[in-house]
């Protein structure tokens, strides 16, 4: 859906979404992110951060995941042990948390386990990971637009930068470590930030806004909503809800500036918000929040240009849906829809190396409005954050079918709009 606030022009709020059913519930889950005073580190620049950290519950240190993938990033190790996890939220919404959720998963029965809270980063509502593991990077989802870099391994803040937009909704890490990617929706803005040796954020290098096309059907300006990295490497593809288009540009990788070298459009009013690639980086996969569809893209490696295809039931039931997000399998046999009205999870077979889908049923999410769904490194397990209910729903997913199987009761997160297992 569109801002974190009602003051972004254009689109619905997404605080007027959780309403009163996601207050309640989150309200009741600041259980599952220990609140027990402990530890607290001191963050820098200023930034006032530091961590919460439940008594008894030890969190595995992300730098032990150096040479595993992020999630969705096509790693295939077979994992041992607890693994991290960190929960994105609203700190602002009526019984939002307190700042990042730390926890743990067990990889084999997929139990969370939680582990604190890392305070001083107002309104993460989507994280990222640096490629060597060490860092975090919140997107603060506010009026005036902000990234922020935590260090894992001790849980210090190491400081924010504006990214001179409005309410930050997505951020990526450039593969090579050395950029953040960041988008605004209220703004319809992309912006780039240099990552130092450190993890910490320099000033910002770009930014670049969405002013053509016009605004799609019911919108009144841009609503830059993701942005991404192409799997070769060589261009980023920012997706725009509120121009019903999809950009691609060319990063200078010693500079840090954007240049755009295509566009692609879906049909009017479709909205498109998120796309996922196939990890044989041919193709991608589009949801359209608007018009409750999802569409096959191709993507061409030597021009960074996508052709979007036909568009595709989302296999919800529900008269209003806004489809969410997509998370594809390593092996990119599988893909996977976050259906936010139908409360479901839509699944796909994924055919003909990755040029079509095929849906092939959708299943209850066990939660209220999931906003964001994951895979872990492994494709074992699919973590769905359902903003409303407060909650994480944890699936294993069958390797051969595809199919989704709920492995237990749902892990009770403040307005849980982001989920990263490590």
């Amino acid at each position: 859906m569109g801002s974190g606030t009602d003051e972004a022009g254009g689109g619905w709020s997404r605080r007027r979404l959780v309403g009163l059913l996601g207050g309640a519930a989150a309200s009741a889950a600041l259980a599952g992110c220990a609140e027990d005073a402990g530890s607290r580190g001191s963050g820098s620049g200023g930034s006032g951060g530091g961590s919460e950290s439940g008594a008894g519950s030890a969190v595995p240190e992300a730098r032990e995941t150096a040479g595993s993938a992020a999630p969705g990033s096509g790693s295939s190790a077979s994992p041992s042990g607890p693994r991290p996890l960190y929960l994105g939220t609203y700190t602002s919404a009526e019984g939002g948390g307190r700042g990042i959720g730390v926890a743990s998963y067990d990889p084999v029965s997929g139990r969370i386990t939680g582990g604190g809270t890392i305070t001083g980063v107002p309104d993460p509502s989507y994280l990222a990971v640096h490629p060597d593991g060490g860092t975090l990077y919140a997107a603060n989802e506010r009026a005036r637009g902000a990234v922020t870099a935590v260090r894992l391994s001790d849980r210090t803040v190491l400081g924010s930068r504006a990214t001179g937009g409005a309410h930050t909704c997505h951020v990526s890490v450039h593969p090579g470590g050395r950029w953040l990617l960041s988008a605004d929706y209220g703004s319809g803005t992309v912006a780039v930030h240099p990552i130092d040796a450190s993890g910490a954020l320099g000033e910002r290098t770009d930014q670049v806004t969405h002013r053509r096309p016009a605004p799609g059907p019911g919108q009144q300006g841009p609503h830059a909503h993701q942005i991404v990295t192409a799997p070769d490497g060589g261009h980023v593809l920012a997706v725009d809800l509120g121009t019903d288009t999809v950009y691609s540009y060319r990063l200078d990788e010693r500079n840090g500036t954007l240049t755009e070298v295509a566009r692609a459009g879906t049909r009017a009013g479709a909205g498109p918000r998120h796309l996922a690639f196939h990890p044989g980086g041919r193709y991608a996969y589009l949801a359209n929040e608007s018009d409750d569809t999802v569409a096959v893209c191709g993507y061409d490696a030597a021009t960074g240009r996508l052709t979007i295809g036909a568009p595709q039931s989302t296999g919800a039931k529900a008269a209003t849906n806004y489809p969410a997000q997509f998370a594809v399998t390593p092996d990119g046999a599988h893909a996977f829809l976050a259906n936010r009205g139908d409360d479901t999870l839509a699944r796909y077979a994924v055919e003909a190396d990755g040029a079509r889908l095929r849906l092939a049923g959708t299943v209850p999410v066990a939660g209220d409005f999931p906003r964001q769904i994951a895979l872990s490194p492994d494709g074992g397990l699919l973590f769905a954050a359902n903003q409303r209910s407060g909650t994480v729903g944890v699936f294993r997913v069958d390797a051969a079918s595809g199919e989704l199987r709920l492995t237990g009761e749902p892990f009770a997160s403040p307005v849980a709009v982001c989920a990263v297992p490590l």
